[in-house]
């Protein structure tokens, strides 16, 4: 992190320039002189301020020659008052104005306005050599953060660039340069992903009546400090004139009946605990909002390859499947999802068969967690579960002659429910290649369904409409295979399919058409222009709203 030493950006040792024609001159001399101070960590610490992007600043300055690019001869240029009114309207972008420098800027530039003879701050060659580093630090990084956002790509999100993100905002910023052009410019970042458009159009509407400036306390949760907690909640309870300012700490007693008070009040469940419902709510603030939709703006942009004709689509925390064929939806199902001890993965994949009446092979995971402590206390927990214990290739084992307690981190076994309508996968899985060994499948408790939350599974994904799913993938696969053959299409795949289900019978059914798969985290979204907001399931946002301050 680059820093210029001053106070707040304002007070500097002015070098005063005679003429007007003389400042660009020495501006160009100003610049380098500071990057290289800055460089070499020699600028005092007190009263310093950050640049974002201080290593493409400076690589930018570097190949024009350190000139300025906000202003000549002492005048601003109509471009930065382009650039400025973009900085005080970030909001409406998913960015905090603040990071780009938005009331310094603003004092900066009053100054110079401020000036109306030309003989105070117009002459100081210092402050307009702070100020064009400020200026371009901020093109840089609202460019950056429209472009690639602020979360790092991970293993499901790779991104390949073909062009150097970094030579594209340099180049960016020297067309703007010479065009004056600043909206255009920035807008040819953003995501092409029609979801992130229509987030970004209901954040506007958010916007117009949000009140981003009031101060809330963030209430942590789960927290390590009980004592550090409450009085966060105490002081969070306060600012929603729950409790009186004046008031003390309250007791035990006290602080149970304010919170069924509360919950009563805000339609929660009454328990007077101060668990992750009253959390949830206390922290769902406006400014809270905004670094919600923000992180998911961002989330699209780690989005860089364009979307199939056809995919399938599933949102954990909005507990919903989507089905989209050439932009529209087609099918739409909800679903189960992994509880947060055992998340569904985020993935992409794609469709390999389609299995009636399947068994289920339970994961090691499963195993090490809940049945090898069961088969401990009692070797007989697998007949009533109604499961069979196999080796690897197939043979029957006897669970009452294993010595279980020799077993920790996994078994020489694997463990099968048979097929059957009891079965936890219920009577149709949808199989895709991954190393999660998940997939999406019907479900033998399909009363859960009606919940609300519905992080319920072990991190498969279980479908509520999975016949019209099951219909419309071999619909498609037969009519990819019709058009392979130049025939007609038929309906035998469908047929035997319905067939083997009413006989109960297990069959793998391969696809020759591969329909992509993608599970994704998206807790903001926009829906017929109406933004909605889904529980933090797996705290995803949460463990990056550092970067969103």
């Amino acid at each position: 992190m680059l820093l210029l030493a001053c106070n707040s950006g304002e007070r500097t040792e002015p070098e005063l320039v005679e003429k007007p024609v003389l400042m660009d001159d020495a501006i160009a001399d100003r610049i380098p002189v500071l990057l290289q101070k800055i460089q070499a960590g020699k600028l005092p610490a007190q009263d310093s301020l950050e640049l974002s992007s201080p290593g493409l600043v400076a690589l930018f300055y570097q190949q024009n020659q350190f000139r300025a690019v906000w202003s000549k001869e002492e005048h601003v240029l109509p471009v930065t008052d382009s650039l400025l009114r973009f900085i005080i309207a970030a909001e409406a972008y998913g960015l905090n104005p603040e990071v780009y420098h938005a009331s310094l800027l603003q004092r900066l530039l009053q100054r110079f306005a401020a000036d109306s003879t030309g003989t105070g701050d117009k002459r100081n060659s210092v402050l307009w050599a702070r100020t064009d580093l400020l200026l371009t630090d901020a093109y840089l990084s609202i460019a950056r953060h429209l472009h690639r956002g602020r979360l790092s790509p991970d293993s499901i999100f790779k991104i390949n660039d073909s062009v150097n993100p970094d030579a594209l905002y340099i180049r960016l910023l020297n067309e703007t340069k010479r065009t004056g052009s600043i909206t255009s410019r920035f807008q040819s970042l953003e995501p092409l992903h029609a979801g992130y458009h229509t987030l970004k159009k209901a954040l506007g509407g958010f916007l117009d009546t949000a009140r981003l400036n009031v101060s809330y306390t963030y209430l942590h949760y789960p927290y390590k400090d009980s004592i550090l907690f409450v009085q966060s909640l105490v002081k969070r309870l306060k600012e929603e004139g729950l409790i009186s300012w004046q008031q003390s700490m309250p007791d035990s007693v006290q602080l149970k009946e304010v919170i069924t008070q509360f919950q009563k009040k805000a339609g929660l469940t009454v328990d007077g605990r101060f668990g992750q419902q009253v959390v949830a709510w206390l922290n769902n603030t406006d400014p809270e909002k905004f670094r919600r939709i923000a992180i998911n703006l961002d989330r699209y942009k780690l989005m860089t390859s364009p979307m199939p004709d056809r995919y399938i689509w599933v949102n954990l925390p909005g507990y919903y499947m989507r089905v989209w064929d050439h932009d529209s939806i087609v099918l739409e199902s909800r679903v189960i999802v992994g509880k947060s001890k055992t998340r569904t993965p985020l993935l992409s994949s794609a469709l390999t068969d389609v299995v009636t009446y399947p068994q289920w092979t339970i994961p090691n995971s499963i195993i090490v967690k809940e049945i090898l402590p069961a088969l401990k206390r009692n070797p007989g927990y697998l007949a009533q579960k109604g499961y069979m214990l196999l080796t690897w290739e197939g043979e029957l084992v006897d669970p009452f002659l294993v010595d279980w307690s020799k077993y920790t981190k996994g078994i020489p076994y694997k463990i099968v429910q048979g097929s059957g309508d009891d079965n936890a996968l219920g009577i149709l899985k949808f199989n895709f290649h991954n190393k999660y060994s998940v997939y999406m499948h019907d479900t033998n408790q399909r009363y859960l369904f009606k919940n609300q939350s519905r992080a319920l599974s072990h991190g498969c994904v279980r479908v509520q409409e999975w016949e019209k799913l099951a219909w419309y993938v071999l619909q498609v696969d037969s009519t990819v295979a019709a058009e392979k053959t130049m025939n007609r299409p038929g309906w035998v795949q469908r047929d035997s399919v319905r067939a083997w289900l009413s006989r109960k019978e297990r069959r793998v059914v391969p696809l020759k058409s591969r329909i992509p798969v993608y599970f994704r985290y998206f807790t903001a979204e926009a829906i017929k222009g109406s933004l909605l907001i889904y529980p933090d399931i797996y705290g995803e946002d949460a463990m990056v709203r550092h970067l969103y301050q």
